[in-house]
């Protein structure tokens, strides 16, 4: 353990925010649009992951509802990773698999944005969750990871991390958060 362990540690982290800004800036603002423009029209976010990933959704929402930087309205936005009782219920139930897809049949509408965040592109639960949110005529954004997985093939809007290191992916998918908040909350608020 030496302090250039820790340098190389935030060199591989820059390295990532330095890929993902060449590569994907162009579909972090497609991300940012789609989400502004779901809310002007009166619609909502819906946001999902496991584990660090499930974190990182309730951050994004909890940014969205509350506030970023700016003092403005409350945005509808929901984590679904949150509510214990559907999570167990409907994990019991029916599986881990369809812990999030439940609730997408049960809340989203044509026109809302759902969001699936998966460091690996591989989690079945939000695949599932994320097909169904096409089927119902969501706009799908997926923050991924690797090479994005099987979620890659079925989101409209694709920002995957291409990085093999977990926590890179999300540390970069923080950032990309941040971003998003921040470009939404000047766009509707400015």
């Amino acid at each position: 353990m030496t302090v250039e362990d820790i340098k190389n540690h935030f060199k591989n982290l820059q390295e990532a925010l330095c890929t993902v800004s060449e590569e994907l800036s162009g579909d972090i603002l497609l991300s940012c649009r789609a989400i502004a423009d779901a809310l002007k029209q009166g619609h909502k976010v819906l946001i999902m992951g496991n584990g660090g990933s499930a974190a990182d959704a309730q951050h994004f929402a909890a940014e969205l509802v509350g506030r970023f930087l700016l003092e403005r309205k409350a945005l509808p936005a929901i984590s679904l990773t949150t509510d214990s009782s559907i999570l167990t219920a409907v994990g019991n139930d029916y599986g881990f698999d369809e812990i999030f897809k439940r609730q997408v049949e049960a809340l989203a509408q044509p026109g809302d944005v759902v969001i699936g965040i998966s460091t690996s592109g591989l989690s079945n639960n939000v695949f599932h969750a994320l097909t169904a949110a096409n089927q119902i005529g969501c706009k799908t954004i997926g923050l991924l990871g690797r090479d994005g997985g099987n979620i890659a093939g079925i989101v409209d809007i694709d920002l995957t991390v291409p990085v093999q290191y977990t926590p890179y992916i999300q540390g970069t998918h923080g950032a990309v958060i941040h971003i998003v908040c921040d470009l939404v909350e000047k766009e509707l608020f400015g």
